[in-house]
């Protein structure tokens, strides 16, 4: 999210949120309580999650709202250019300053200014956006007078800052200032009743996006491969993944989701070494691949459900796959067990 990203919102209109599952409502109750409680907050989460959204949430349902929203992500600046960027910096106060420059504190006066990455900031900084929340003044780099805000905070990391603050990587006193309430963004993979839904949703705007005739259907196989999936980078990779699925479609069904776009088709070379290693090992090739994976597959299903006394989730740990992977394999075979 950029400094100008409020904009797009509109003069009070809430940032859109989508979901149905418990944890995700659950976080929203939360998200919607401390918004109109006037102190900084901590939003913490993997990549993907949404964090940025939540920061605009928390704005706008709070007393700020008709304020401004002001981001930045600490974590794509120097420590120089991030004191500078937070506090605004006087006429030559360094080689190219040739005039006075407001920072985003000061832009932020009377509204929120949201901190990505604030895990990323330098000690040296971290005492400057202390003093800054704690008494309301700070200094522009090179300037000798104290300038007054007033600006909620809200911090967004992913990192342990508990443990760094032990570590002495995170002061301690700005993490007790930033952290009226702590809120835990639900990852995808703990929200898997809204992954049908937020695919149908990203399907649809991809589609008119296109202007397809209509929204391409996804196959069971499709829907089952999303769900047995865990999502590392969340509802971002989601929406990629899906997205990709239904420009590749053609406006015709999604039989099959490709969650990696860096295979290589071309990478035949490894692909002609392993039939030569297969021809040496008495692969025996008379059968076609996929009807030798699938007998695999049913064989190694029926051997962990027997070793677990037919308890879906130790046979899924006996196969080394999530509850969710074993049974999408499950529900494909379950006629041949």
């Amino acid at each position: 999210m950029s400094q100008d990203d409020s904009e797009q919102f509109g003069m009070g209109a809430l940032p859109e949120a989508l979901g149905v599952s418990e944890a995700f409502l659950d976080f929203q109750q939360r998200l919607s309580a401390v918004a109109k409680i006037d102190r900084p907050v901590l939003l913490i989460g993997e990549r993907g999650t949404g964090k940025e959204l939540a920061a605009a949430r928390l704005h706008f349902l709070s007393q700020r709202w008709q304020g401004p929203l002001v981001a930045l992500n600490c974590a794509a600046l120097s420590e120089s250019v991030l004191e500078s960027e937070l506090f605004g910096h006087e006429a030559g106060a360094f080689t190219g300053a040739v005039k006075r420059r407001e920072g985003r504190f000061e832009a932020a006066d009377g509204g929120t200014l949201f901190l990505d990455e604030i895990g990323l900031v330098s000690m040296t900084v971290q005492e400057k956006i202390l003093r800054a929340v704690e008494y309301g003044v700070f200094q522009r780099v090179g300037g000798s007078s104290s300038v007054k805000v007033n600006a909620r905070i809200v911090g967004a990391t992913n990192a342990d800052l508990s443990a760094m603050s032990r570590d002495g990587k995170f002061k301690s006193d700005l993490l007790d200032r930033l952290s009226f309430d702590v809120l835990y963004l639900p990852p995808l993979r703990s929200r898997r009743e809204d992954i049908e839904y937020l695919a149908m949703h990203f399907a649809a705007g991809m589609a008119r996006e296109l202007e397809m005739a209509e929204v391409p259907d996804f196959s069971a196989a499709a829907l089952d491969s999303l769900q047995a999936y865990d999502w590392p980078g969340n509802v971002r990779e989601l929406k990629n993944v899906v997205e990709r699925s239904v420009y590749r479609s053609g406006g015709g069904k999604i039989r099959k989701i490709e969650f990696d776009p860096f295979v290589n088709p071309f990478a035949e070379e490894d692909v002609t070494r392993e039939r030569d290693d297969g021809e040496r090992s008495g692969v025996d090739l008379s059968r076609p691949l996929h009807d030798q994976v699938k007998a695999l597959e049913i064989s190694l299903l029926r051997k962990a459900l027997l070793e677990s006394g037919y308890k879906q989730q130790d046979a899924a740990n006996k196969l080394g796959l999530t509850y969710y992977q074993f049974r999408a394999l499950y529900r494909k075979y379950k006629d041949e067990l």
